[in-house]
C-alpha cells in the first residue's frame, strides 16, 4: 500500500502520559512528603520538573501537541472533584486549613476521616476516587490547577491541550454521598454541573488554550436514552459557548455506539475515538453516520493500554479510510498511556528477541508520529520504519517462544468435568467444618502481610550478590515465624504465612511460570503511590515445579492452625499481565489455570486444608458492553474452577475480590463455586453483603470490616458494627471475618493494631451471638 498524502499535515498527540518518572520520583516525593521528609515546596518543585520532563520528551519525539492537566499527585478523578468543588463535607475544613493536606484526607482518610470510595477506572487495574454528590452539593470552579500546568507547558514554547474529565463521565462515575438517598442520580446535577465547566473553559482559554480535551469514557459503555439525552445537552450548552476554546471530546476503551451520533451532532468541534481491535467497531459506525464534516478526528491506533508494537500496514489503512469521514484527521494513541510503563529500552535483562516486540509509552509516541508522518507525506516517507516494523512483526509471529505444542494439547483435552469439584458444596461444606473445627465468625487476613523496607533490602541483597540463598532464606524464615506468632497471639483463626518471600501477587507467579518475561523498570500506576510491574505474557504457559509449596509447608509445621496457601488466579494472572494479543484471552486463560490447578493439587497433597486463588480482577475484567459479558464471564469462571476443581471435598477454597462493582457480577461469583469468598466492604459500608443476600448466595462469605487502603486504624466498635452490618444479611455460620485486602502497603504499627481490633470485635459479636441464643 502506498498511502497518499493527507489534504492537511497530521498532528501527533497523545491523551496522557506516565506520571512517576524514570525512578519514580513521585511515588518517593509523595511518601516522603507523608512521612514529613519532604517539604511541601519540594514535592511541588519535584512535580513541576516531572512535567516539564515528560513535555520535553514528548516535543523531542515530534509529538505537536502535547496534553497538560492529566499529572495528578494521587488521582486525576479526585482533581476533577476538586477542580468542581465537589469536596465531601467531612473534608471540607481539611481542605480549607491546608489544601495540599485536603487533598491527601479526601484520598488516604485519616485517623478521625474516612477517606472517598476508591474502585476500577472502567475495565483498567487503575484505582480512581468515586465523586460522592447530593442534592445539596454546590459546584464552584477551581481551574488554578488546569491553568498553572497549561501555563508552565506554554513557557516552554509547546503547543499544549488541557485535558479534562468531561462532564457527563464525571457524573456518572459518582456515588450518593453518605446519608443522601441511595437512588439518587448525580446524573440530575448537571445543569448545575456545566456552569462550573464554562468558568473552566473560560479560564483556560485566557491562559492560552486552543484545544481543551473533554474525555467522555463512559459513553463507551450501554447508555440509557436519558444518559445519551444528558451526553447531548451537556455538549449542546458547551458547544454554544462564546467565551471558550475549541473543543476535543475525546473517548477510549471500546466503540461508541449510539453516543456517536449524539456527538457527531454536537456543536463541537472534535472527537477522538479508539480504533483498536476492541474498538474497531467505530470505524462502520463513523461512517454509518455520516463522518465527522466540519470537524477534527483524533484516531487512536496505537494501542494505549498493552504494549506490543504497532502495526504499521495496518495502521495506515484504518487512517487512509478515515481520511474521506472528517475535516482532518490526527493520529494518537488509544488512550492516555498512564496504562504502560514508561521506556522499553531500559529493559536491558529481556530478551532481545522478545524486547523488539515491545512499545512502552516513549515507544508509543514514536509510533503515533511515525504514522502520523505516514499519514501526511505518504508511505515513501517512512520506508524504512515500514521495513523495520515488518521485520519486527514477522520475528514474533514465527518464534518458537510463542508456541508449546505440548501445552496446546493438554489444554485441547480439557473435559467439562475438569471444571467440577466432586460434591456440591453442602457436602463439601460439612466436611470442611469437620475437619477445620472453626468458630463461628472465623477470623482470617487476605495474604500478604507488611512488605517492609527489610524485606526489599534483603531481595535487593540477593539479587546484587551481597547475600547468599541460604541467608536470604533464613531471613524469610524469621519474617514468616515473626507473622504466624504476631497471628496466634492475636487470636486469628486461619493464618498466613505473610508472603515475604513474594514481589507482588503477579510478577512472583510469572517469574516461575513459562511464557511470562518480567521487567525490571516497567512500573505503572494501580492508585496513588502504588505502583505494580504487570509481566509481559509472551509464550504458551505451564509451570515446571511448584512454587509456593515450599514455604507454606514451611509455615504449617509453625503451627498446629490452618495455614492457607495463597495463589493469584487465572483471570487476574491475566489482567495484571500485558496479555499476549495473537490468540483468544479464554485460550490463555485455560493454560494459566492448568498450570495453577497442578500447584493446588501439590499445596493439598503436602498438607494444605485451606487454599485461596485470589480473582480480584474478575468484575475488572467485564467488558464495558452488555452485549459482551456472558462470553468473557463463561471462560474466566470456567478458568478458576478448572484451577481448583480437582481438589478432595474437605479442602476448603477460598477466593478474594477488591474495589470493583460486585453487584454486576453476582451470578459470576456464584459460579466460581468457590466455599469462601472474602470481599471489599468497608469503604462501600457493607454494600456487597446486601448484594449477596439478594442473590441468595449460598456460600460462606467475608465482606471486609477494615479498609486497608487507608493507614487510618478502625476501632473495635467501627469493626464490630460493619461486623453486624454484614450479619444483617449473612447468617453467623457463613460469615468470616477479614480486611478489605492484603495488608503489603501497609505498616506494622497499623498493622497490628488493626488487626487486633479485628479480633476483638469478632469475638465482642461472637459473644453477643451467643447470649441471643441463650
Amino acid at each position: 500500500m502506498t498511502a497518499k498524502p493527507a489534504a492537511a499535515a497530521a498532528r501527533a498527540t497523545v491523551y496522557g502520559y506516565p506520571r512517576q518518572g524514570g525512578n519514580r520520583e513521585l511515588k518517593k516525593a509523595v511518601e516522603g512528603y507523608w512521612k514529613g521528609r519532604v517539604t511541601a515546596d519540594a514535592l511541588r518543585t519535584t512535580a513541576a520538573d516531572l512535567r516539564r520532563s515528560n513535555w520535553r520528551q514528548l516535543a523531542e519525539a515530534g509529538i505537536d501537541e502535547v496534553p497538560t492537566g492529566d499529572f495528578s499527585y494521587y488521582d486525576h478523578v479526585l482533581d476533577t472533584s476538586v477542580m468542581v468543588g465537589a469536596v465531601p463535607a467531612r473534608h471540607r475544613a481539611a481542605v480549607e486549613a491546608d489544601a495540599l493536606d485536603g487533598y491527601f484526607a479526601m484520598a488516604r482518610g485519616t485517623q478521625d476521616v474516612a477517606p472517598l470510595e476508591m474502585t476500577k477506572w472502567f475495565d483498567t487495574n487503575y484505582h480512581y476516587l468515586v465523586p460522592e454528590l447530593g442534592p445539596g452539593t454546590v459546584f464552584t470552579a477551581d481551574s488554578a490547577k488546569q491553568v498553572a500546568e497549561l501555563k508552565e507547558a506554554v513557557a516552554l514554547g509547546l503547543t499544549a491541550r488541557p485535558v479534562l474529565v468531561g462532564p457527563v463521565t464525571y457524573l456518572l462515575l459518582a456515588k450518593p454521598a453518605p446519608g443522601v438517598a441511595e437512588d439518587f442520580d448525580p446524573l440530575t446535577l448537571l445543569d448545575r454541573l456545566l456552569p462550573v465547566y464554562a468558568e473552566v473553559l473560560a479560564d483556560l482559554r485566557a491562559a492560552g488554550a486552543e484545544w481543551v480535551q473533554l474525555d467522555e469514557p463512559a459513553l463507551v459503555q450501554d447508555r440509557t436514552p436519558a444518559e445519551l439525552n444528558a451526553a447531548a445537552r451537556a455538549y449542546r450548552d458547551l458547544g454554544a459557548l462564546t467565551d471558550r476554546p475549541r473543543l476535543l471530546v475525546a473517548s477510549y476503551f471500546d466503540r461508541l455506539g449510539d453516543a456517536l451520533k449524539v456527538l457527531a451532532a454536537a456543536p463541537v468541534d472534535g472527537i477522538a475515538l479508539d480504533f483498536t481491535e476492541r474498538a474497531a467497531g467505530n470505524l462502520d459506525d463513523l461512517a454509518g453516520v455520516g463522518g465527522l464534516p466540519g470537524k477534527r478526528l483524533v484516531a487512536g491506533v496505537v494501542n494505549g493500554r498493552n504494549i506490543w508494537i504497532n502495526d504499521y500496514q495496518k495502521s495506515l489503512a484504518t487512517l487512509a479510510t478515515l481520511l474521506g469521514l472528517a475535516d482532518r484527521v490526527d493520529v494518537a494513541a488509544s488512550c492516555s498511556l498512564l496504562h504502560v510503563p514508561l521506556d522499553a529500552d531500559v529493559e536491558r535483562d529481556i530478551d532481545p528477541q522478545v524486547r523488539r516486540w515491545l512499545a512502552f509509552a516513549r515507544q508509543k509516541t514514536t509510533e503515533v508520529v511515525t504514522l502520523a508522518e505516514g499519514l501526511a507525506k505518504g508511505t515513501d516517507a517512512i520506508t524504512a520504519e515500514l521495513a523495520a516494523n515488518r521485520a519486527d512483526l514477522a520475528s514474533r509471529a514465527d518464534s518458537a517462544l510463542t508456541r508449546d505444542p505440548a501445552v496446546r494439547a493438554r489444554t485441547a483435552a480439557i473435559t467439562d468435568a475438569d471444571g467440577r469439584r466432586s460434591q456440591p458444596y453442602a457436602e463439601r461444606a460439612a466436611a470442611q467444618r469437620a475437619h477445620l473445627g472453626l468458630p463461628l465468625l472465623p477470623t482470617t487476613t487476605i495474604g500478604s502481610f507488611p512488605q517492609t523496607d527489610e524485606l526489599r533490602a534483603a531481595r535487593a541483597d540477593l539479587r546484587a550478590g551481597r547475600v547468599d540463598t541460604a541467608g536470604y532464606e533464613e531471613r524469610i524464615k524469621d519474617e514468616i515465624r515473626e507473622v504466624l506468632s504476631f497471628q496466634e497471639k492475636t487470636g486469628v483463626d486461619v493464618l498466613v504465612h505473610g508472603e515475604p518471600e513474594r514481589n507482588d501477587m503477579v510478577q512472583y507467579f510469572a517469574e516461575q511460570l513459562t511464557g511470562y518475561v518480567a521487567t525490571r523498570h516497567g512500573w505503572v500506576q494501580s492508585y496513588g503511590t502504588r505502583y505494580v510491574r504487570p509481566p509481559v505474557l509472551a509464550g504458551d504457559i505451564s509451570r515446571p515445579e511448584p512454587m509456593t509449596v515450599r514455604w507454606t509447608t514451611y509455615a504449617q509445621a509453625q503451627t498446629a492452625k490452618p495455614v492457607k496457601g495463597m495463589l493469584t488466579g487465572p483471570v487476574t494472572m491475566l489482567a495484571w499481565s500485558f496479555v499476549r494479543d495473537d490468540q483468544p484471552l479464554g485460550d490463555t486463560a485455560r493454560q494459566v489455570a492448568l498450570a495453577l490447578r497442578d500447584e493446588v493439587d501439590d499445596l493439598e497433597a503436602a498438607g494444605t486444608s485451606v487454599i485461596q486463588v485470589d480473582e480480584p480482577a474478575l468484575r475488572e475484567t467485564l467488558p464495558l458492553r452488555a452485549a459482551d459479558h456472558a462470553a468473557y464471564l463463561d471462560w474466566a469462571t470456567e478458568s478458576f474452577r478448572l484451577s481448583t476443581s480437582g481438589v478432595r471435598p474437605g479442602t476448603q477454597i477460598h477466593t478474594h475480590m477488591c474495589y470493583a462493582e460486585f453487584g454486576d457480577i453476582v451470578q459470576a461469583i456464584d459460579d466460581l463455586d468457590a466455599d469462601v469468598i472474602s470481599l471489599e466492604a468497608a469503604r462501600s459500608h457493607m454494600q456487597v453483603a446486601g448484594e449477596l443476600a439478594e442473590h441468595g448466595y449460598p456460600r460462606e462469605a467475608g465482606p471486609g470490616v477494615w479498609d486497608i487502603h487507608s493507614p487510618r486504624v478502625p476501632s473495635t466498635q467501627e469493626a464490630a458494627a460493619l461486623l453486624r452490618k454484614g450479619l444483617e444479611a449473612i447468617p453467623a455460620e457463613r460469615l468470616w471475618v477479614n480486611p478489605d485486602c492484603g495488608l503489603k502497603t501497609r505498616g506494622w504499627t497499623e498493622t497490628r493494631a488493626a488487626l487486633e481490633n479485628l479480633v476483638t470485635a469478632a469475638r465482642q459479636v461472637r459473644s453477643e451471638l451467643s447470649t441471643d441464643e441463650g
